[in-house]
C-alpha cells in the first residue's frame, strides 16, 4: 500500500483547469484568497472572465487542505483518459479514489416538480428508466471494482420509490453483497404507506436520505413547488416505527441562501430531537446546473464554510474547529488495510469536497462534539505514521489486535487493549460520554473483525456536516479526479457526480441513450399515483 499526499495540495495561491460556463471549454484557472475568502478566477477567450467564491473562510480551507491524499485509484478501468479530464469518464485508468458511495438512477420521473432539480422527466422531454435486468448489471459493476469492491450504494432518481421494481433491485443489492443499501428519497410514499417503511427494511435497505429542506412550509413551496414539511414529518415517524430499530434516516436540506440558509440551525435541532431516527445531517449547498446572474449567483451562492458558520451560531456546543474535511477519517482505512493485508474501502475525495463533524448525544440531551474528548489531527497523524511503518506485517497485526483469540468477546478485549496502547493517549477518557467506547468501536473498525462496527458507531453518533457539488461556475478539474461518489450507467461506466450532472453533463448523453419520447411513455403520464 502507498500513501501519497494530493497532488491538488498546493496551498494559496494555486492553478488548476476549470469549465467555461458558456462553452463548456476546458480553460485555466486561479483559486486565491481574497478578503479572507477562497476565489477562483478563470477566463475564456471567448465569453470573458468569471469569478466565484469558494470557501468563504481560508482558513478553514487551508485547515482542510492539511488532510489531502491521493488514493488507491481503480485497477480496472472502463476507459482510458487521453482526451482528458472531465471528457472521458467512465472511470478512466487517470482516476485516483475508487467509488466511497455509488449511486444508480432508477428513473427520471417523478411525484414532484422541484424547481431545483437536475434530474427531471418533465424538462427533459423523455423518461429513463433502465430496465431491471440493467440495474442488475449496473450493482454486479460496482461489486466488481478493483482494488475495492463497491460497498455503498444509493438509489435515487427521479424518485426512485416509483420504480416498479424498487423492492427487487433492493434486494438484490443485499444479495450481491452491500453492507449499505440506501435511498434518496422526497418520503412521499414513506409518508402515504405506513408500512413501506418496514417492507423496505425486510428488503435490505438500511438508510433514508430524505429531502429535508426547513421546518417552514415556505421552504417546500419555493423549493419542491408544494408544501410538504408535514410528509416530511409523517415520513420519519414510519422509520420511526420499523423493527427491530428505526430505519436510519438522514436529513439532505439543500441550502440556497436568501431562501432557506436561516433553517440551518433549526434542521440541527430539528435532528437532534429526533436523533432516535434522524442520524445523521447532509446538508448540501446549492449547485446552479443552470445560467444564473453573476447579481443573482452572488446573492444565493452558499459554500460549506457559510454552512459552518451558520451551525457555529446557532449552536452553544460547536466550533469552527470541530468540522474536518471528508478524507481527514483515511488514516483509518489505510491502517484497516494494513491489518487485513487487503485494500478497504477509503474516503480519498477531494480535500474541499466536504466538511463534517460527528456528535455524541446524551440521555439529557447534552450534545458533545466528537473533537472535545477525541484529538482527531493528533490520532488520525499518528494512525497514518503506523499504516506507513506496518506496511507488510498484517499477519502480526492481526494478532495484537487479537486475531490469535477464539472467542468473539476476547478478540473485543484484546484488540480494544492494543488500541489504548497505541493511540489511548489521544482519547481523554474523562470527557468520553458515558457509553460511548471509542478505543472498542475503532480497534473493531481497523482491525475488520465485524461488518457492524461502523454502524455501532453511527447508532451512538450523529453525523453533521455538507457535501457541496460543482457547478459550471466553481468547476476544478482537480476535484473531479478525485471524486469518490459515481453513478454507475447502463453502458457499463462509473461517472463522478460532478461531471455526470455538471460539466460536459453526462447525465444528458446516457439519459437520452438508454430512453424513450416522453409522449411515448404510457401516453404522457408521467406520474404514478
Amino acid at each position: 500500500m502507498t500513501v501519497q499526499e494530493s497532488k491538488a495540495s498546493q496551498g494559496l495561491p494555486k492553478k488548476t483547469q476549470s469549465l467555461c460556463p458558456d462553452c463548456k471549454a476546458i480553460i485555466d484557472a486561479e483559486i486565491f484568497e481574497e478578503n479572507g475568502k477562497v476565489i477562483m478566477k478563470k477566463e475564456c477567450k471567448e465569453h470573458g472572465e468569471v469569478k466565484d467564491i469558494i470557501w468563504s473562510d481560508a482558513d478553514l480551507y487551508l485547515k482542510a487542505e492539511r488532510y489531502a491524499l491521493d488514493g488507491l485509484g481503480v485497477d480496472n478501468p472502463n476507459t482510458k483518459n487521453e482526451k482528458g479530464c472531465p471528457l472521458e469518464c467512465g472511470l478512466c485508468d487517470k482516476h485516483f479514489s475508487h467509488t466511497a458511495l455509488s449511486n444508480i438512477d432508477l428513473t427520471n420521473r417523478c411525484n414532484l416538480k422541484c424547481p431545483i432539480c437536475f434530474a427531471n422527466a418533465n424538462a427533459a422531454g423523455y423518461v429513463y428508466e433502465p430496465s431491471y435486468e440493467e440495474v442488475v448489471k449496473m450493482l454486479e459493476l460496482l461489486r466488481a471494482e478493483r482494488p475495492v469492491a463497491t460497498l455503498v450504494v444509493q438509489f435515487s432518481g427521479g424518485e426512485p420509490t416509483i420504480y416498479p421494481r424498487f423492492i427487487d433491485v433492493v434486494k438484490k443489492a443485499k444479495e450481491l453483497g452491500f453492507s449499505q443499501v440506501q435511498m434518496a428519497t422526497n418520503g412521499i410514499k414513506l409518508a402515504k404507506e405506513p408500512n413501506y417503511a418496514q417492507i423496505l427494511v425486510a428488503a435490505g435497505m438500511h438508510t433514508v436520505y430524505l429531502q429535508f429542506d426547513g421546518l417552514k412550509e415556505e421552504n417546500y413551496t419555493t423549493t419542491r413547488g408544494q408544501p410538504l414539511l408535514q410528509t416530511k414529518i409523517k415520513a420519519i415517524e414510519n422509520c420511526r416505527r420499523t423493527k427491530p430499530k428505526p430505519l436510519s434516516t438522514a436529513l439532505v436540506p439543500t441550502i440556497v441562501k436568501t431562501i432557506n440558509d436561516d433553517q440551518v440551525g433549526p434542521i440541527l435541532d430539528f435532528a437532534i430531537e429526533n436523533c432516535d431516527v434522524v442520524k445523521g445531517v447532509n446538508y448540501q449547498p446549492v449547485a446552479f446546473t443552470g445560467r444564473i446572474s453573476k447579481e443573482d449567483r452572488e446573492k444565493q451562492r452558499f459554500t460549506l464554510t457559510d454552512l459552518v458558520d451558520r451551525l457555529v451560531a446557532h449552536s452553544d456546543f460547536l466550533t469552527k474547529e470541530d468540522f474536518f474535511p471528508v478524507p481527514s477519517v483515511a488514516p483509518l482505512s489505510y491502517l484497516a488495510s494494513v491489518i487485513s493485508n487487503q485494500p478497504k474501502l477509503t474516503f480519498t475525495c477531494h480535500a474541499h469536497c466536504g466538511i463534517a463533524t460527528y456528535l455524541f448525544i446524551e440521555e439529557d440531551g447534552k450534545v458533545i462534539p466528537l473533537p472535545r474528548f477525541i484529538d482527531i489531527e493528533g490520532m488520525m497523524s499518528e494512525m497514518m505514521s503506523k499504516a506507513e511503518t506496518w506496511s507488510g506485517t498484517g499477519a502480526q497485526l492481526a494478532i495484537k489486535f487479537g486475531g490469535a483469540i477464539k472467542t468473539e468477546k476476547g478478540k473485543q478485549k484484546s484488540a480494544a487493549k492494543a488500541f489504548k496502547r497505541y493511540f489511548g493517549q489521544y482519547i481523554d477518557e474523562n470527557k468520553m460520554p458515558e457509553g460511548l467506547d471509542i478505543p472498542t468501536l475503532l480497534s473493531a473498525v481497523i482491525s475488520d473483525r465485524t461488518k457492524t462496527a461502523v454502524s455501532d458507531f453511527t447508532w451512538k453518533t450523529m453525523f453533521v456536516g455538507g457535501m457541496h457539488f460543482q457547478d459550471l461556475y466553481n468547476y476544478d478539474i482537480q476535484r473531479v479526479q478525485r471524486c469518490a461518489v459515481h453513478y454507475a450507467t447502463p453502458d457499463g461506466r462509473l461517472i463522478p457526480f460532478c461531471s455526470y450532472n455538471g460539466g460536459p453533463t453526462w447525465r444528458e448523453e446516457v439519459e437520452k441513450k438508454f430512453s424513450v419520447p416522453l409522449s411515448e411513455w404510457r401516453g404522457g403520464k408521467i406520474v404514478e399515483d
